[in-house]
């Protein structure tokens, strides 16, 4: 009996070894039953499940990422072998399900929590992305590649909130380029356009870097950043806040006052401080300072003109009204 259980083990750690390719890791994620009703509940080490859900799980929560719809919960069937996150580079990835294993790689890393990163092959649904040793590498969703930066931070710390410094950035011709300015950050010195030349010292050459280090950073800490503006190079002293929108959450800046909107602007969450100007769920955003804006996208691109007052225009049952926002 004590061979037996031996050769079993022996099998079991070959199975999902290196050695077995992608093969190994779709046999893994079929055997731990991580792919369950369009969700992934994912085995990691200390006995628990690291979730990607757009539903809350029946489990006790320990820790929840609204922004990436990440849960970690107890794992009560305690899987013998979790999948790790290697933070090594990886010569080869592959996205995987409980059936197949596609080879691919990485086109464009994920920049912050609104742009996920993209990826040569695709899923119809949630899916693992794996080294050939079944280290974890990322999850595939709907909105693009979850990598592990930020499954390993999110495992690792506690609780699961961003930093903001009150920017939006992308990659533009060589450079990192301030794409929207939140207007209601106190002394918010950075401006739509702005080159990011440096952060707290350090040369900046890519968007996704540079938002890892800002969202990664000790809400309250203290930075500097040097940017390119009008041909000229100045740096600023700033302090790092909480970040309240972005990724599955809408991201308009106006969360930073307590205001959540669906993908057409109509109202889905609000502070109490704005059931006291009269608002109310199901509202719809219709313009920004006498400008119709009729998505996020559109709402970003002019309101950070607006720094003194917001007069935002909603619409409820076809009756119209106006709420000023400082």
């Amino acid at each position: 009996m004590l061979r037996l259980f031996i050769l079993t083990n022996f099998l079991l750690l070959n199975l999902y070894a290196c050695e077995g390719g992608y093969f190994s890791c779709v046999k893994k994620a079929k055997d731990s039953n991580t792919f369950q009703n369009h969700s992934l509940y994912i085995p990691v080490k200390n006995s628990k499940l690291l979730v990607y859900s757009k539903h809350k799980p029946k489990a006790k929560i320990l820790k929840y990422d609204p922004f990436l719809s990440l849960y970690l919960i107890e794992d009560k069937k305690s899987f013998k072998y979790p999948f790790s996150i290697n933070m090594r580079l990886q010569l080869g990835s592959a996205l995987v399900t409980h059936k197949t294993a596609q080879e691919g790689r990485v086109l464009k890393n994920q920049i912050g929590l609104n742009s996920l990163a993209v990826y040569t092959a695709k899923s119809k649904i949630p899916a693992l992305i794996t080294s050939s040793c079944c280290s974890l590498e990322g999850i595939a969703t709907t909105r693009g590649i979850i990598q592990k930066e930020y499954l390993q931070r999110f495992l690792s710390s506690a609780p699961a909130t961003y930093a903001d410094i009150g920017v939006r950035v992308k990659n533009e011709k060589g450079f990192v380029v301030v794409t929207a300015s939140n207007p209601y950050l106190k002394n918010n010195p950075l401006k739509k356009g702005d080159c990011i030349v440096e952060f707290d010292g350090k040369k900046i050459s890519a968007a996704s870097v540079f938002m890892r280090r800002v969202l990664f950073s000790k809400i309250g800490s203290d930075h500097t950043i040097k940017v390119k503006r009008s041909g000229k190079f100045i740096s600023f002293k700033v302090v790092s806040s909480q970040r309240y929108g972005g990724g599955d959450i809408s991201d308009t800046f106006l969360e930073h006052k307590g205001i959540y909107f669906d993908e057409t602007l109509h109202i889905v969450g609000l502070s109490q401080h704005f059931l006291d100007y009269g608002l109310r769920l199901g509202d719809q955003l219709l313009q920004v300072n006498g400008i119709s804006v009729t998505n996020e996208e559109e709402l970003l691109r002019y309101i950070e003109n607006f720094k003194d007052f917001s007069s935002l225009l909603f619409s409820r049952r076809n009756f119209q009204f106006f709420v000023n926002i400082k």
